[in-house]
């Protein structure tokens, strides 16, 4: 008999096949990869200060420090816009006159739309309509200011902290934007300016009162030379990237008078929503529509994506402007949530391991949030509006923590393998559940066996051309590392 070592590669692939996925990591969920070895994702807690934010799904929300050292976080749904300070106070800063908008997205193809007549009487219409987007926010601190839009309200918001006033119009700034940043130079962005869809606007510099352009001032605007339609922006190093739909530009402050220089930078990269993108030391990574993007301060290019298939094969077309992405630096990631093909609220997870290279997958509902650095841990908000301290504990809500590879076989399958005993390879044996599916061929049936809790040996007894194996975290979870596990296999014959 021969030992057969199961060591497979850190991070999930999950394109082609099932036997494409030979000898990886296939299915799984809040689990992650540190120096090749598998340990599960930092669990949940309720915020004790802060257990509820909004009354509906948040779309936007953002810390920050005031001058004084007040820790703040906001957040925005589609109808409210709310602040709180890090001991739990609550402001509902929504101004009285705030356009409300939608909370999911929608297809205008009702009544009115399209050519009468056309079409037979009975039968669905194509889903070819105007989409309405679900409405999100803009959020940033201009100083200790926090400064908001809103897709559907499209003004530019201020709120100057306390509890004596709501958000309001910042004076004199454009009406109808889609959003803002502040640049690393202190210059308000309005982007979508006015209702045009491919121009920036900005106020003067250290003054957010001034956007009309003078020989006296620095405020200005462009109209970027793009098909496309602004979607976001984000600051990175020493330049502010500016993403639409099709393509992506550069803004460089070069001083009066012409105060900004803009470049386009990538061609075919456009993004899937106006909160997808993330800024790291890397540079800025967003996903689109249809694959992952990288900007690395000079040009853009896709990144190749081992879940390309399963995340874009299975995802809810019509619900994208939901998705939203964040940096969860102390691990070397960036996370990004979506909404599974059935579902309508965001319900899935993909994350890019930009240190080692690898990509995660799993099921989590979030639907806004904050990196780890004003507040000690990453903070992150369900659709109900409650407020989540991430990567601390081993609480996962009653969810699963797994990581199921796919098939492994005696060299190039055409014996089967018959298994008789396991070697475990844990930090602390006993901490997880293994479980084996065997089947004879790749589009066959399967057999489960197990799950076995770990002992040294283990003694199993199945067969199979192919072997998958499950390890789950055993009830309750525990931080178990898990390294390359090995099975007792001798070749049984060709049937």
């Amino acid at each position: 008999m021969a030992l057969l070592p199961l060591k497979i590669p850190a991070g999930f692939y999950r394109n082609g096949t099932d036997l494409d996925a030979a000898g990886r990591w296939r299915e799984g969920s809040l689990v992650r990869w540190r120096d090749g070895s598998l340990r599960p994702i930092g669990g949940w807690r309720e915020n004790e200060n802060i257990p509820s934010i909004t009354s509906n799904a948040p779309r936007g929300m953002h810390a920050w420090e005031s001058n004084n050292g007040t820790r703040y976080v906001a957040a925005g749904s589609y109808n409210e816009l709310v602040a709180a300070v890090s001991g739990g106070t609550l402001y509902d800063i929504t101004p009285a006159d705030l356009t409300p908008g939608t909370e999911d997205a929608a297809v205008n193809i009702g009544y009115g739309y399209g050519t009468y007549g056309f079409g037979t009487y009975g039968t669905p219409r194509p889903d070819t309509g105007n989409l309405v987007e679900a409405t999100t926010w803009s959020v940033d601190n201009w100083g200790e200011y926090f400064v908001a839009c809103s897709t559907a309200d499209g003004r530019i918001l201020e709120w100057q902290l306390g509890a004596s006033s709501d958000a309001a119009v910042i004076a004199n700034a454009p009406t109808n934007n889609s959003g803002l940043i502040v640049t690393e130079e202190r210059f308000i962005f309005a982007l979508g300016s006015g209702g045009n869809p491919r121009k920036v606007s900005w106020c003067d510099r250290e003054d957010n009162t001034t956007w009309t352009p003078a020989a006296t001032n620095e405020a200005g605007d462009i109209e970027l030379q793009t098909s496309g339609q602004i979607q976001t922006a984000i600051r990175t190093r020493g330049q502010t990237l500016i993403i639409t739909d099709i393509d992506a530009h550069t803004a460089r402050y070069t001083g009066p008078p012409y105060v900004y220089g803009f470049e386009r930078v990538g061609t075919s990269c456009g993004i899937i929503s106006r909160t997808a993108a993330a800024d790291v030391d890397m540079g800025v990574f967003w996903m689109g529509n249809g694959g992952f993007y990288r900007f690395d301060g000079n040009t853009v290019s896709e990144i190749p994506c081992d879940v390309h298939d399963y995340v874009f094969g299975d995802m809810n077309t019509s619900q994208t402007s939901k998705t939203w992405a964040f940096t969860n630096g102390q691990f070397g990631e960036i996370w990004w949530f979506y909404c599974s093909e059935n579902s309508n609220e965001i319900d899935r997870y993909v994350a890019l391991d930009f240190k080692e290279g690898h990509w995660l997958i799993g099921n989590l509902s979030r639907t806004a949030g904050a990196s780890r650095g004003v507040f000690t841990y990453p903070m992150l908000l369900d659709d109900s509006g409650s407020m989540y301290d991430h990567e601390v504990g081993l609480s996962y809500s009653s969810q699963d923590v797994f990581a199921e590879t796919g098939p492994v076989s005696i060299g190039a399958g055409d014996n089967i393998m018959q298994v008789t005993e396991l070697i475990p390879d844990e930090k602390t044996q006993g901490q997880v559940d293994l479980t084996f599916k065997s089947r004879l061929y790749p589009n066959g049936s399967e057999s489960t066996h197990g799950p076995y809790s770990t002992a040294n040996p283990t003694s199993v007894r199945f067969s199979g051309r192919q072997v998958r194996m499950r390890v789950e975290a055993t009830d309750p979870k525990t931080a178990f590392r898990v390294g390359t596990m090995r099975i007792e296999a001798k070749p049984g014959g060709k049937r």
